[in-house]
């Protein structure tokens, strides 16, 4: 045990170092206009790249305007939106955090009300709304906007979307592009037989419900530079009797990890409404080490993962590669250089907060 990483091990990805085996989530800041970053991103961002985390990731972007959580969701369906994340990018390289971005398509959990108005479904005439998509014309929950199934084209041109998207992610600067398949959102509603009832090439059996998410990413890797990791965010279960369950998850993983993807980022839920979790501190790790056993790939751990000695014994009992938080993250934009001086580790800290270093 003495010899295995621990949470501030460099941790190497192709051609990309990462100084410490520490993430920051993707975390909506429902703070855009059209889909474009700002000061504020900036800010929020670039304060955990100087807080020493070893990747920060952008919150979940929309890779058409129809694919946003809400109206006040980044996107990256122009080539306008890349200079002021390219900006953002940039600074958070030049402080030691690699650049990270999550690429994301709501499908039937679009057109939300941002908060604070409790993320309410916003319908297709109502202001600020648009018409949602999904694998079939079910909603996410009674009373919710109907969401228009999509056919053929509209599932190729989902995917030339995220193709795109990545090219400009590229282009931007960032290291890392990940692919969010979790939460209930498009990717993973075609790959949950809860969700996906479909009856053609892409519903029915498992490798039909995998098609979508297994074409994205091969989009996703073709273009992303060849040097550098690609990410795929799942969830590894439903938490709902018949749903996606951990098996599933596994082997998912281990075709993901034939088209070149590096790391699987294992969260969990958000599918059905009707979901139980079982929440407690490190709850969903289980999964990240089951994942990363028997797919054999890379894995993330997320789920409330607050303490330091929590997360280094993670990394060192082998459980995962990399510990991804997010709320405590917003609470210590310096989590990770409090943590290294719990842990005892002498880290750099950034030279115009040296005289605070105790």
């Amino acid at each position: 045990m003495s010899d295995s990483p621990s949470l501030f091990c460099a941790l190497t990805q192709r051609s990309l170092t990462l100084r410490n085996r520490i993430a920051v989530s993707p975390m909506c800041m429902y703070s855009a206009q059209d889909g474009f970053a700002n000061d504020w991103h900036l800010v929020h961002l670039g304060s955990r790249a100087v807080g020493g985390a070893g990747v920060v990731m952008v919150e979940a972007t929309g890779v058409t305007p129809e694919a946003r959580i809400t109206p006040a969701c980044l996107g990256l369906w122009s080539d306008a939106h890349v200079p002021m994340l390219a900006r953002i990018a940039s600074f958070m390289s030049e402080h030691g955090a690699a650049p990270a971005i999550q690429l994301a398509h709501a499908g039937r959990k679009a057109s939300h009300a941002a908060p604070p108005n409790a993320s309410r479904p916003l319908a297709p005439d109502e202001a600020g709304g648009w018409q949602s998509v999904g694998p079939t014309a079910q909603p996410f929950q009674e009373g919710a906007p109907q969401p228009v199934a999509l056919d053929d084209t509209g599932i190729h041109n989902v995917i030339a979307a995220f193709r795109a998207a990545a090219v400009r992610a590229r282009d931007a600067g960032f290291q890392i592009a990940e692919v969010h398949a979790a939460h209930g959102y498009l990717l993973h509603q075609f790959y949950s037989p809860l969700i996906n009832t479909r009856t053609d090439a892409w519903g029915g059996s498992f490798e039909n419900r995998i098609r979508l998410t297994l074409e994205v990413t091969r989009a996703v890797r073709e273009v992303w530079p060849t040097q550098l990791p690609v990410w795929v965010r799942i969830s590894a279960t439903d938490w709902a009797e018949g749903g996606w369950d951990l098996a599933q998850s596994i082997e998912l993983a281990r075709q993901l990890r034939a088209l070149g993807v590096d790391l699987i980022d294992c969260s969990s839920g958000g599918g059905v409404a009707h979901q139980r979790i079982a929440v407690a501190p490190g709850y969903q790790v289980p999964f990240a080490a089951a994942v990363r056993r028997d797919a054999g790939i890379a894995t993330g751990a997320v789920g409330l993962i607050t303490e330091a000695a929590q997360a280094d014994a993670i990394i060192r009992g082998g459980e995962a590669d990399v510990v991804l938080l997010a709320r405590e993250e917003l609470r210590d934009p310096y989590w990770p250089l409090h943590a290294a001086k719990t842990l005892g580790v002498d880290v750099a800290w950034p030279t115009q907060y040296l005289r605070a270093k105790r």
